[in-house]
């Protein structure tokens, strides 16, 4: 099965599995309404729902819209540089795990210098066609967030 949407490349595959976002849930808001922007698969907004937060997760395109108070979600990391651009623009609290390279990136340090991270215990095994693997290293990049510090271990 491929959950790639017209556009994005294979390799954006990932599905995030429950124990990521079970992992963060102290830190996402229960009274906002989070918009899970990427639809992939749809699990990730039934995990959210299941810990009981309000989630909007809708096969739509990101780029044009703009739902919910605030974004969680594991974006498609072959279009990172513009899903960045756009989440700058709308100006919302967001929570984006991505690879922790993305950090020295000159444009997301130009357009985060504010970034809060939240450093997972251990590498996520993303869901990948029915496997569970992945070889490189993930971080949840808060923006607005109001996280106690800046960098939180898990």
């Amino acid at each position: 099965m491929n959950f790639t949407p017209k556009g994005y490349h294979t390799q954006d595959d990932y599905m995030t599995p429950l124990s990521a976002w079970k992992s963060i849930e102290r830190y996402l808001p229960k009274d906002k309404i989070i918009w899970e922007a990427f639809y992939g698969d749809g699990t990730s907004g039934e995990h959210l729902r299941a810990l009981d937060f309000e989630v909007i997760h809708k096969n739509i395109d990101f780029f044009d819209s703009d739902e919910g108070d605030v974004i969680v979600t594991n974006p498609p990391f072959s279009k990172a540089k513009a899903i960045l651009k756009r989440l700058k623009v709308l100006n919302k609290p967001f929570v984006l795990i991505l690879p922790i390279s993305k950090s020295t990136r000159k444009y997301f340090q130009a357009l985060f210098p504010d970034i809060q991270l939240i450093i997972p215990k251990s590498r996520i095994q993303f869901i990948r066609k029915n496997k569970n693997n992945c070889n490189f290293d993930t971080a949840f990049f808060c923006w607005k967030m109001s996280l106690e510090k800046d960098i939180i271990f898990l």
